[in-house]
């Protein structure tokens, strides 16, 4: 995720602006300088410094697509709402479906401080917001998606949460190809390059499998995984 370095405001003491304990443990919104933070377990997730990594993660799924009508987008984690405001922007989405587990991050959008972050994209009649954890909804639903864009954690090689890793497993993978029609695009967002997940997408039966690099202000870039489902 973008961090907070060099930007105005940043070092500023963080103002904790809501606390709760969530299914998957505590959640904080805190507000540092000019930035609002989502804190889990004490683990820094993500801020509203940038979302160069985020709009790239929606835009690199769709360049990745086959030509198709009103594609299907299913984003995986809604964070502090920059995936979904972004594709919310492009009319060649159709469908915009957005998974989060955490329902203190949904009320947050729908009736905290990052309301007005994604009010334009959650009044947009293409999209839905489910509650329900990623990898349980890709198991259970019977909906199927053009593209899946998934940014729940730091990436395969360095998740946050443990529970997440299931997702970057072979029976996680499995999960996404069953959710995505042939010729649909996964693209997962990730701090770091991964070439054991790139292998792992390549055993897994995904096609066009590459890695896109996302520059950022000081060190490693951030990553977007494409991979496409077999037509």
């Amino acid at each position: 995720m973008p961090t907070s370095y060099d930007i105005p405001g940043a070092h500023d003491t963080p103002e904790v602006l809501d606390r709760r304990e969530g299914p998957y443990g505590e959640v904080v919104l805190r507000r540092h300088g000019n930035l609002l933070q989502i804190i889990a377990n004490g683990c820094f997730l993500m801020d509203t410094s940038d979302g160069r990594s985020e709009r790239r993660l929606v835009d690199a799924a769709l360049a990745a697509l086959d030509t198709r009508p009103t594609p299907h987008l299913l984003v995986g984690g809604l964070g502090v709402g920059f995936s979904l405001a972004h594709a919310a922007t492009d009319p060649h989405w159709g469908r915009i479906t957005v998974v989060e587990r955490e329902p203190a991050v949904i009320d947050w959008h729908h009736h905290g401080p990052l309301a007005e972050l994604s009010r334009r994209a959650r009044q947009d009649p293409r999209t839905q917001i489910v509650e329900a954890d990623l990898l349980t909804h890709l198991i259970e639903t019977s909906a199927t998606y053009d593209a899946l864009c998934l940014d729940i954690d730091n990436g395969p090689g360095w998740t946050v949460d443990e529970d997440n890793g299931s997702l970057y497993s072979p029976t996680g993978l499995a999960s996404c190809a069953r959710a995505l029609l042939p010729g649909g695009v996964l693209a997962v967002w990730s701090a770091q390059p991964s070439p054991a997940f790139e292998e792992t997408l390549w055993n897994a039966g995904f096609q066009q499998v590459r890695t896109e690099e996302i520059p950022v202000a000081r060190g490693v870039p951030d990553v977007v995984h494409l991979a496409v489902r077999p037509g």
